[in-house]
């Protein structure tokens, strides 16, 4: 894997934070590895994720460069509303994704890792120039194994950034409703204009700001 998505353990951790982050990491990652999730549409060889980070096209865009990643679908989940959509009603929902992955090529900790780097955390409102409930940022954990690892990585962000609180919640996955095909793989499709999007949304820069 890329530098930037290397594991975000650092010695500047704090002991309690770094000891119980690492025994989380331990004990999920061996029964992640031996039994695969199993949630919604996930077959045998294959586990989901759900994130939510803003713009779906975005967060789609940044998950499909990962090898391991067999697909990502942009939708919504979080929400009681049934039928969300995107030019109608969706109140309650987050735009988000499902990550469908290989969890012997590809771990739940580094795709926790990559989606950190991708959002604002400290942002309740929103993301970047995208504002609004419907943006806000969350993790979305389909299983016991996803919930433990999620709540250790955010602890151990949180320790990375002490003056700053971390907002980004973690919650339990109810239906995912996808969206139109128009809005799948957008950043193929219509690169030109996804490219000025997130340009002009200032994204990037922000997470540069963040992240180094």
């Amino acid at each position: 894997m890329p530098e930037l998505y290397s594991t975000v353990i650092r010695s500047c951790v704090a002991p309690l934070s770094l000891a119980y982050a690492l025994g989380i990491f331990a004990q999920s990652a061996v029964a992640e590895s031996a039994v695969a999730e199993k949630d919604r549409g996930a077959a045998p060889s294959t586990a989901n994720a759900y994130f939510a980070g803003g713009c779906f096209w975005c967060m789609e865009a940044d998950f499909e460069k990962i090898d391991g990643v067999d697909q990502v679908v942009s939708g919504f989940t979080g929400g009681t509303l049934a039928n969300p959509t995107y030019d109608g009603k969706h109140e309650g929902h987050y735009e988000a994704i499902k990550v469908r992955y290989n969890p012997d090529s590809v771990s739940y900790q580094q795709l926790l890792q990559l989606y950190w780097r991708n959002v604002d955390p400290f942002d309740a409102d929103g993301q970047f120039c995208d504002r609004g409930d419907s943006y806000r940022a969350a993790i979305f954990y389909a299983n016991k194994q996803q919930r433990a690892l999620a709540e250790a990585s955010k602890l151990t962000i949180a320790s990375e950034f002490p003056s700053q609180s971390v907002i980004t919640p973690i919650l339990e996955v109810t239906e995912f409703w996808p969206v139109k095909e128009y809005h799948q793989d957008y950043y193929k499709k219509r690169s030109l204009k996804y490219n000025f999007f997130r340009w002009r949304c200032g994204r990037d820069k922000r997470l540069k700001e963040i992240w180094g």
